[in-house]
C-alpha cells in the first residue's frame, strides 16, 4: 500500500511529495488539505506526529504568513509550504490548530491511476469546528480528479447529515463517508444510496448485538474496519479475541465485508481478514491513461482496458501489413466466433 508522505530537506527547502508505504493499510494513499482537530482522543497518533514537525510554533504564530482564517484565532490558512529560515519546511507550523493547506489541492491529480484515498488522517474534517467552506473546498478538490475512491473518516457523523439535508455532501460512488466507532452508544451514518463504512478503532469494549437498542442498523454499512489501540499509552486496553469474532459473525450474517487492521494478525491468526467491497477494488485510470490504454468494444460499446480485449484486423491480400478495425470485448468475440 502507497500513501503521500512529506519528506523535509533543508538541500531544497521545499516540501517533497513522495510515494511511501503506508502505515494505514486500508488505503493506497493520505491527503490532507486540512490539519489540526479539537478532540481529545488519548490515544491520538496524528496529535503526536504533528508536534513532531510543527517546528516552533510561538515563532511560527508570529510570522507575516501566518493568515487567520476570517480573522478567527486558532484557525489558519497556508497559501503556500512553509519555509523556515534555514530552508526547512514545516508541515505543521501552528501544531494541532486546523489549518487549511490550499497548496495540496492538487495533489491528488500527481497520482495518474485510480487509487484510494483516506482524506483527512491529521484531522477530523467534520468536526464541529471546522468551517463549511473548508469541507466544500476539499470536495471540489476531489471532483476535479474523479479516477480515485475519497474515503472520509470522523467522529461527528451529525455533520454527514446537516450536510446531505443541505444538499452539500457528494453522493457519487466513489466518495466513501466512513463513522469511527469505539463504544457502543457512538452515533453513525448509515444513509440509503450513499457508501459508508465503520472504523472500530480502537476497540475499546465488546459490542453487543442483543441489547436494548439493536446495533445491526448500524452495521449495514458495505464494509467494516476493525483495529486495536497501538502506542505504549498507559491503561491501554487490549482487545479478546471474542470481541472480534462477534464482529465478523454478524457482518457474516448481513453480508458485510470485514478488513481487520495489521494490529489485530498476531491476536486473530488464522481467522485473520482483509476483505475490501467490490467498490473499492475498482480503480479507474486517469482519463488521459484511459484513452490511452483502454478501448470501446466495436460491438456493445463497453470500455474495457486493452490488454483484456481482442483487436480486429484484417489484409486484402497475402504479404500485405495488417489494418485494425478495433477491438471487441471477450464476451462479443465469443459470440462472433460462435456465429461463424
Amino acid at each position: 500500500m502507497l500513501r503521500f508522505k512529506q519528506e523535509f530537506t533543508e538541500a531544497k527547502g521545499c516540501e517533497v511529495i513522495v510515494l511511501n508505504k503506508s502505515k494505514i493499510d486500508w488505503t493506497d494513499y493520505t491527503w490532507n488539505p486540512v490539519t489540526g482537530c479539537y478532540h481529545t482522543c488519548p490515544y491520538c497518533y496524528a496529535r503526536r506526529q504533528s508536534a513532531r514537525f510543527a517546528g516552533d510554533v510561538r515563532l511560527n504564530l508570529a510570522d507575516p504568513r501566518c493568515e487567520r482564517y476570517q480573522g478567527q484565532e486558532g484557525f489558519y490558512i497556508l497559501h503556500e509550504p512553509f519555509i523556515t529560515r534555514n530552508e526547512r519546511s514545516i508541515s505543521y507550523p501552528f501544531g494541532f490548530a486546523p489549518t487549511l493547506h490550499e497548496y495540496r489541492f492538487d495533489w491528488p491529480g500527481k497520482v495518474k491511476n485510480g487509487a484510494n484515498i483516506f482524506v483527512g488522517s491529521m484531522t477530523d474534517l467534520f468536526g464541529y469546528w471546522v468551517p463549511d467552506e473548508w469541507i466544500q473546498l476539499v470536495f471540489t478538490a476531489c471532483e476535479r480528479f474523479p479516477q480515485h475512491n475519497y474515503l472520509f473518516l470522523t467522529k461527528n457523523p451529525k455533520r454527514y447529515s446537516a450536510l446531505a439535508r443541505a444538499r452539500k455532501l457528494p453522493s457519487a460512488d466513489n466518495f466513501w463517508y466512513g463513522t469511527t466507532l469505539t463504544h457502543e452508544g457512538d452515533d453513525v451514518y448509515t444513509p440509503v444510496g450513499i457508501n459508508t463504512f465503520l472504523s472500530i478503532e480502537p476497540l475499546l469494549e465488546p459490542i453487543s448485538f442483543t441489547v436494548s437498542g439493536d446495533l445491526s442498523f448500524k452495521f449495514s454499512s458495505p464494509w467494516v474496519i476493525v483495529g486495536a489501540e497501538t502506542g505504549r499509552r498507559e491503561g491501554k486496553v487490549v482487545p479478546e479475541k471474542a470481541w472480534i469474532r462477534d464482529i465478523v459473525n454478524h457482518c457474516r450474517e448481513v453480508g458485510t465485508p470485514v478488513f481487520m487492521k495489521e494490529s489485530l494478525r498476531e491476536l486473530m491468526g488464522e481467522e485473520f481478514l482483509q476483505e475490501f467491497p467490490v467498490g473499492l477494488l475498482r480503480k479507474e485510470p486517469s482519463l488521459k491513461l484511459k484513452k490511452k490504454l483502454w478501448e470501446t468494444c466495436k460491438f456493445c460499446g463497453v470500455e474495457n482496458p486493452k490488454k483484456e480485449m481482442i483487436a480486429l484486423l484484417y489484409r486484402k491480400k497475402r504479404g500485405e501489413s495488417a489494418k485494425r478495425l478495433g477491438y471487441a470485448c471477450p464476451k462479443c468475440f465469443s459470440k462472433l466466433a460462435q456465429a461463424k
